[in-house]
């Protein structure tokens, strides 16, 4: 057996299984392996746009969050300035309540006196013509001398 022959044969036995690897093997093989690389780069691509939504979802919640404060701000203000105008509101129908009782008053008031001095006139004139009577000593006629009456009660 002479050595060159079998290394000869070795090479033939090897270079046929590579060339029958490279044609049957290896495309199936590479081909996969390209699928999977493949894979690969769209997972990370759609990794790296899910980073990216992710952030500006973020960006538009934190800025959602500030408009919604601000409008919650300004709904409490234009609320305070409401209770404010309604305060006022109250006060000011309050005073003006308040002025119409104490005019209703004083002219109820002003009414109670009128009547008392006419009651007081009415008892002056009566205890004057009572104690002018016994002065003079005769009956004096009271619808006679009604109209003297009536202008001494207005004098007082």
């Amino acid at each position: 057996m002479n050595i060159n022959l079998t290394l000869i044969g070795q090479m033939i036995a090897f270079i046929c299984f590579v060339v029958f690897c490279m044609k049957y093997v290896w495309p199936p093989i590479i081909a996969a392996m390209s699928e999977r690389e493949q894979k690969i780069a769209d997972g990370l691509a759609a990794a790296d746009r899910a980073s990216h939504d992710l952030e500006l979802a973020k960006e538009k919640a934190v800025e959602r969050l500030k408009e919604a404060k601000e409008e919650a701000s300004s709904i409490i203000d234009s609320a305070n300035k409401r209770a404010g105008q309604l305060v006022e509101e109250a006060k000011d129908a309050a005073v003006v309540e308040a002025d119409r009782v104490k005019a209703s008053a004083q002219a109820e008031i002003e009414q109670e006196t009128n009547r008392a001095r006419e009651q007081l006139r009415g008892q002056v004139a009566a205890l004057s013509l009572a104690g002018a009577e016994k002065v003079l000593g005769s009956a004096i006629d009271q619808e006679a001398h009604n109209e003297l009456v009536e202008k001494l009660a207005s004098e007082l």
